[in-house]
């Protein structure tokens, strides 16, 4: 009865625990990018149409959880991950008009599995040139499995990649 005690203590913490986002982050960019203080911040653009996929009944629930997930997501751009800058945020998933800013950060191939587990890459792009100064490649950011409903677990996730986006254009470390 011990082990099997032990062995679901031990697979609930498995469970529990971050899956693939390692604590120290991606290595930082080459590029400098904290001087750069006008920034666009796109829209994690998860695919309306996988409405289905994740048991919603109609596409418009669907749409109307990714719109407050970015909504969400957005406000702690703006006050916490990117505080101090001049920060344009996209209205929704066809605005990518970054002109007249330093950097654009673009999600790409987002998704959301069964287990409730976003999975996303990250862009930071010279907008005045299109060069690319960074990437985070597609990775997963797992909130805490299914001890969450969906919309507050995106929300979870999108702390992750928020936290993701403060390292990545914070000033390189002395």
């Amino acid at each position: 009865m011990k082990r099997f005690m032990v062995a679901m203590v031990l697979g609930l913490l498995c469970v529990a625990s971050p899956t693939s986002v390692d604590a120290s982050g991606p290595k930082p960019p080459s590029v400098d990018m904290s001087n750069l203080n006008k920034i666009f911040v796109g829209w994690v653009d998860w695919d309306p149409d996988e409405y289905r996929l994740l048991n919603y009944s109609t596409k418009e629930d669907w749409v109307k959880d990714i719109n407050s997930a970015n909504a969400y997501f957005q406000g702690g751009m703006k006050a916490e991950y990117l505080a101090g800058r001049t920060v344009t945020l996209a209205k929704n998933r066809e605005d990518v008009n970054a002109a007249g800013n330093d950097l654009y950060i673009k999600f790409t191939n987002v998704s959301e599995d069964k287990g409730y587990r976003l999975r996303l890459a990250v862009h930071f792009i010279d907008p005045k040139t299109d060069t690319e100064l960074a990437v985070v490649p597609e990775d997963v950011y797992s909130a805490h499995g299914h001890f969450c409903v969906l919309e507050g677990c995106m929300q979870l996730e999108l702390n992750k990649v928020g936290g993701l986006v403060k390292k990545m254009v914070s000033p390189p470390k002395k």
